[in-house]
Order: structure tokens, then C-alpha cells, then sequence
């Protein structure tokens, strides 16, 4: 792929501006937007301190590199869609008695349409030392016959990744790249373990939003690239058709518009990945365009809305058959990380300023802390179950440093790393004359994001944390009540 100007491939710069700014506005955490029209890449853009090179976590976009795994299986012959799971794990399906599961077919899986109860508990609660055997052995609840209904089943597709690994006798990013990856010049992109010695192959894919978007390119040319069919046509458009309905009300919405092989529908015709917190690759046929996002926007219901239609009315819809002429108009300015909106000089800071707070028993665990502020920065003391912490924040601004909580998982996923700490970004403002907030924001292999609201009424003062993450920042979700000390 090469760069182009917008104006060249009929799209206008001034477009793509007023869907930046829209995506500014909206209070997105946006980390990188690219944009591409046929083999030219039009904008690419990073939110500092994200760049080119950043391996991002690409959540379940992961499911469908998986897919795409099966899918070479199937043109080498090793595997048939219609084959039941328990043919390639005998040994895991040894004890499954429910014949929904013993029946559920590779392709039942690709299309989420797996016999799967309907509260299967979450890995990170329960632990167990092989995930596989846990999702054989642990279907407690009832099932329904696979190949009926749509249900969103990380687990199946996390079971897909470990068949194609059983298959092809190696890591799943291994095969991927002996197949394609490596053709396109994909560099340096990964996946996250799990217990039991498989790749994290629902959630745990790692790579650059650049190489994402070569990877959309070559499912647009139908599996081929530079001239060479690398994977079947057939499989791609299979994989990328609306196969199974996702409309749970008749609305539509950003996930009402159906599901191929581990692959969602969107308007337009078009097809995409899909992960959590906005990991996005938006491929449109018709007008032969990508769109490539990537931010940690978890706890905003309107994100993925915001950032999916914004991209359709504001570029897509103004796309031109020809040529236009070349903007002249002031640049796209570089943009930072998103940090907290709201007053940086409340006088709500002095009157807390360096005062001690004291809480009474919670369950958080945090006993005391203390705001301090010195231009614009501050810092949150606190000690929580007789560990003293301290939070860095900045005001107008993130400052960037590890987190302060250490232990969490590293490359192998619900596994306590003990002295692993991650990269974070904070920020703070008053949000009125009352309320001060802290908003946290993880940025490392992991993402995630914590807020911490302080409501001070004369010596009292609450405080109410909230967090959107995985399987950390346990210890920051619930409330507290203090009293400033005397």
C-alpha cells in the first residue's frame, strides 16, 4: 500500500478534519484513526503518546484472525467446517455427556451459534489451569441445539484458536504468518497466552494499527495479495456475508446488521472487526475504503456509534468518483490522549488542598488520603488496606507513569505477575463547584479505565470509584464516605 492525498482518491480533507474534530468532541479516548481508499492510504493519525509502532491490543478482533486461521485449514484440507468440535479434542470431550455439545460443528462456532448455556461462568472468576478442558468439562446450565440461534461466545472462539494450533501443530501467530501475515509485511504482531499453555486467541492479539489495516485490505481482494490468491475467494466472501441475524429488537444498531465466520456486518454493505473498548476495521466494498480505529473507550455505550456512523456520514457518504482539488485549508493538528474536561483552578482545590481526609470501614479498603495540587498537576495520597499509594494526575493534561497497583497479568493472562505493574495515563479537573474527579487510564498490553469522584460537602466528603477493565482494577469499583480531619 502507498500514500495518497485525500483529494486524490475523491475524498476531502476537510471531511476527515470534521470527523476528527467529531471524535475529539465526543470525549473519545482515540488512540490512532487510518483511512484508506483502494490500495492508498489517505490519513493516519496517533493520539500522542500512541505511534506507528505501538503493538495495540486488538481485543476480540482477535476472533477474527482465528477465523481466518480455519479458514486456511480448510483450503489445505486439514479441516471441514462441518466436522463436531469433540472430532479434534477426543480426549477434552471424553466426559461431555450434553450431545449439543458433542454435535456442535466448527462452523456452528464461526458463527457463534454454539450450544452454549447462557451463564457460563467468566475465566477470570473461576481460574481454571486449562481454559480448553475447562470449556468441555464445566457446561453447567442449560443448552440448546448448536446451529439454531446467534449468541456472542468468546469461549467457542477461543476453542477455534486452540483447534487451529492442535491442526497445524504451532502457535497461532506462527501458522498465521508462514500463511499471510508475513506476505504482507506484517512486523512484529503477537498474542497473549492463557492458562494451560494456548494462545489467547479470543481477546489477545497484539499488532499495529497499520498492519490491521493490510490485513483488511487483504480480505477486500478476496484473499489476495500482490497478485497471489493466499486464501480461497470462497472462504472470504463466506466469511464476510451476513450468515446469521444479530437483530435482537429490529433496530438498528452498530450490531444488528448480522455475523459471518467471526466477523460482524455493518451498514453500508460493509463488514468489520470488532473489539472491545473500539478496536475497529471497517472494510467497505462498495466504495472500496477502510476504515482502521483504535482507542480504550469501555464504560461509553455511545462510542462505537459515534465513531462508526460518524465515519459514514461525514467521509464515506462524502466520497467523489473523481479526483477533487487539493486542500489548501489549515493542517489536521497533531492531538494528545484524551484527558479529563473541566475546571483547573476551582476554588473547590484550594479549599482541599493538602487536607487529610479520614474514612470510615469500606469496601475498598482506603482509609485515608489526602489532594495536593502545584500548578497543573496534583497528586492523590491515599492508603488503602495499610499500603500507601499514590496517584499522579495531571490538570489540562495526562501524566504518564506506571500504575500504582502491582501483580497484575503479563503475558499470560488471570496469572498474577508479582513487581508487573502497567502503563497509565491520569488526569483530573472539578466538574462543579462540589465535585472533583480523577480519571485513570490504563495503557499497556492490557487497557482499562478507573474514576474516582470526590463530592465534599463542608468536612464530608464521598467518593465513589468506577472501573471498566478486565481482570484488574478489582479493588477500585464501590464507595466511601470520609470526614476531613481535624
Amino acid at each position: 500500500m502507498k500514500y495518497s492525498s485525500p483529494e486524490k482518491c475523491g475524498v476531502s480533507t476537510a471531511a476527515i478534519k470534521k470527523y476528527v474534530n467529531h471524535l475529539n468532541r465526543s470525549a473519545l479516548s482515540t488512540h490512532s484513526v487510518i483511512i484508506a481508499k483502494g490500495d492508498n492510504i489517505i490519513f493516519e493519525k496517533y493520539w500522542k503518546p500512541f505511534n506507528r509502532d505501538f503493538l495495540h491490543r486488538m481485543y476480540s478482533v482477535t476472533k477474527s484472525f482465528v477465523a481466518l486461521g480455519i479458514g486456511f485449514l480448510v483450503d489445505e484440507g486439514r479441516v471441514s467446517l462441518d466436522d463436531p468440535i469433540s472430532k479434534y479434542f477426543p480426549e477434552e470431550c471424553s466426559r461431555v455427556t450434553n450431545e449439543n455439545i458433542k454435535n456442535q460443528t466448527v462452523r456452528h462456532m464461526l458463527q457463534m451459534r454454539s450450544a452454549f448455556p447462557k451463564n457460563y461462568p467468566s475465566w477470570f472468576e473461576t481460574s481454571p489451569e486449562d481454559r480448553v478442558l475447562d470449556y468441555f468439562t464445566n457446561n453447567s446450565g442449560s443448552l440448546y441445539p448448536s446451529g439454531t440461534m446467534f449468541k456472542y461466545d468468546s469461549t467457542g472462539s477461543f476453542v477455534l484458536g486452540a483447534l487451529v494450533e492442535r491442526v497445524a501443530g504451532k502457535k497461532l501467530t506462527d501458522y498465521l504468518y508462514e500463511k499471510f501475515l508475513a506476505k504482507l509485511g506484517v512486523e512484529g504482531a503477537y498474542m497473549l497466552e492463557c492458562p494451560g499453555g494456548h494462545s489467547w486467541s479470543d481477546s489477545a492479539l497484539l499488532m499495529r494499527p497499520i498492519d490491521l489495516l493490510k490485513v483488511g485490505r487483504f480480505l477486500l481482494l478476496g484473499g489476495k495479495w500482490e497478485g497471489e490468491q493466499l486464501l480461497s475467494e470462497a472462504f472470504v466472501k463466506e466469511a464476510t456475508s451476513n450468515l446469521v441475524s444479530t437483530s435482537e429488537y429490529g433496530f438498528a444498531n452498530d450490531s444488528a446488521y448480522g455475523y459471518g465466520y467471526l466477523i460482524w456486518r455493518q451498514r453500508e454493505n460493509s463488514f468489520f472487526f470488532n473489539g472491545m473498548g473500539c478496536q475497529f476495521c471497517v472494510m467497505c466494498p462498495d466504495k472500496d475504503m477502510i476504515l482502521v480505529y483504535n482507542g480504550d473507550n469501555q464504560g461509553n455505550p455511545l462510542a462505537k456509534t459515534k465513531i462508526i456512523d460518524g465515519f459514514f456520514d461525514m467521509v464515506y457518504s462524502e466520497v467523489s468518483e473523481n479526483p477533487l482539488p487539493e486542500y489548501s485549508g489549515e493542517p489536521i493538528p497533531e492531538d494528545d490522549l484524551f484527558y479529563l474536561k473541566g475546571d483547573y483552578a476551582s476554588p473547590l482545590m484550594d479549599k482541599i488542598n493538602g487536607k487529610k481526609y479520614v474514612f470510615k470501614d469500606n469496601y475498598l479498603g482506603i482509609s485515608e488520603f489526602t489532594l495536593t495540587f502545584d500548578g497543573d498537576e496534583g497528586k492523590f495520597e491515599y492508603v488503602k488496606k495499610s499500603e500507601k499509594k499514590i496517584i499522579n494526575f495531571g490538570l489540562g493534561k495526562n501524566v504518564f507513569e506506571k500504575f500504582c497497583e502491582e501483580g497484575y497479568s503479563d503475558k499470560v493472562g488471570s496469572k498474577r505477575c508479582p513487581g508487573n505493574r502497567y502503563n497509565c495515563a491520569s488526569s483530573a479537573a472539578a466538574l462543579s463547584p462540589d465535585d472533583f474527579m480523577i480519571r485513570v487510564q490504563i495503557i499497556d498490553k492490557y487497557f482499562g479505565n478507573m474514576s474516582a469522584l470526590f463530592t465534599f460537602n463542608d468536612d464530608i466528603v464521598t467518593v465513589q470509584f468506577r472501573k471498566c477493565a478486565e481482570d484488574f482494577l478489582g479493588g477500585y469499583s464501590g464507595f466511601a464516605v470520609g470526614k476531613a480531619e481535624n
